[in-house]
């Protein structure tokens, strides 16, 4: 089968044949129909997180925002079938023994396997994925459509539920890019009035059309000082990668207002003590999310509450997706849906 496989780290994947994997017996074997393109996918790629770097697979294949079909199953699969399309995100498997798994934080397991990091991914024409961790897709979400789901959706979901988003209070969203799109649905779709903040134009035009109530230059300081005479914001979710937009997020706190970290600067992140004590803020971190938050994510795309703006791309392509990802000229989500031949 055709893959695309991270042979050494650094700015470009090779594209080559490779054997078609077998599932275990508790495993399916996914013909791949569409896979998104995250940035984490790219900082995997670069080696530029020691954290990701130290478990990263030799040979990986990486990919992990997947919808594709079912084509066969371990002897100990029952839930799943031949045809079924499920989608597969960033947790390959958890082991649900652990603390954070019996908590319901599965996300945090100390045992999981990362899909596309530890384990093979979707940039190939078929993939393994534990039966438990494939989520079934909605019939009316098409694959282009689902696959970012399974991680850009997932993570601004996550991010804003653990902010305790409600209905009737103020959400920043830094950044509109493929994830700061879908935080501004699904933000809108709880409640609340949604301000997006980006530098670029375009990008105020897509949270617009997104349905943001207001859309702000990130970098003027007219702006910044007319959302904060406005009181702050209840929450703000910081989806970039710049240090700068974390900076001025916090700026835009009001009193007891909650900072989410999302986007992952390489450098890291300062807050001045007396400020957070003198406004009782909160800086929080979000890590993708479980599978009931997963879950949740399609239902509201099931329910037209929640799309993603994408382009397709053939896999032979996905070099200079993450050329372009890296100049920050991509919107919404790019997703390769050429990955097999599927009806």
């Amino acid at each position: 089968m055709q893959a695309a496989v991270l042979q050494e780290f650094g700015p470009s994947l090779k594209l080559q044949d490779v054997a078609r994997p077998q599932p275990g017996p508790d495993d399916v074997l996914v013909q791949v129909e569409a896979c998104g393109v995250c940035h984490s996918d790219l900082h995997v790629a670069e080696g530029d997180q020691p954290p990701l770097k130290a478990v990263t697979k030799p040979h990986l294949i990486p990919g992990h925002e997947v919808v594709g079909r079912v084509v066969e199953k371990g002897a100990n699969v029952s839930h799943l079938a031949p045809g079924d399309r499920v989608g597969i995100a960033w947790l390959h498997a958890t082991c649900g023994e652990c603390a954070p798994c019996r908590e319901g934080r599965e996300n945090l397991c100390r045992k999981a396997l990362i899909t596309g990091v530890m384990v093979d991914g979707g940039y190939a024409e078929y993939m393994v994925a534990r039966a438990s961790h494939a989520l079934r897709v909605p019939d009316n979400l098409t694959p282009e459509e689902a696959a970012p789901l399974f991680c850009a959706g997932l993570t601004v979901y996550r991010a804003l539920k653990n902010a305790d988003v409600a209905a009737g209070q103020k959400v920043a969203i830094f950044g509109v890019g493929g994830l700061g799109h879908l935080a501004v649905q699904i933000a809108k779709a709880w409640g609340a009035e949604v301000i997006a903040l980006d530098l670029e134009p375009s990008k105020l035009e897509l949270a617009r059309r997104y349905g943001a109530d207001q859309v702000l230059n990130a970098g003027s300081a007219d702006d910044i000082k007319a959302l904060r005479k406005q009181g702050g914001v209840h929450v703000a979710v910081v989806t970039s990668a710049a240090k700068a937009a974390y900076d001025t997020a916090f700026k835009c706190l009001r009193p007891a207002g909650i900072l989410s970290v999302v986007g992952l600067p390489s450098e890291p992140l300062t807050f001045p003590a007396l400020s957070l004590v003198g406004i009782e803020a909160k800086v929080i971190g979000s890590s993708v999310g479980t599978r009931n938050d997963m879950r949740a994510v399609l239902e509201l795309a099931a329910a037209g509450k929640l799309r993603c703006l994408t382009e397709t791309q053939p896999l032979s392509e996905v070099n200079a997706v993450f050329e372009r990802m890296r100049r920050g000229q991509i919107s919404g989500r790019v997703v390769l849906n050429c990955c097999a031949s599927h009806a």
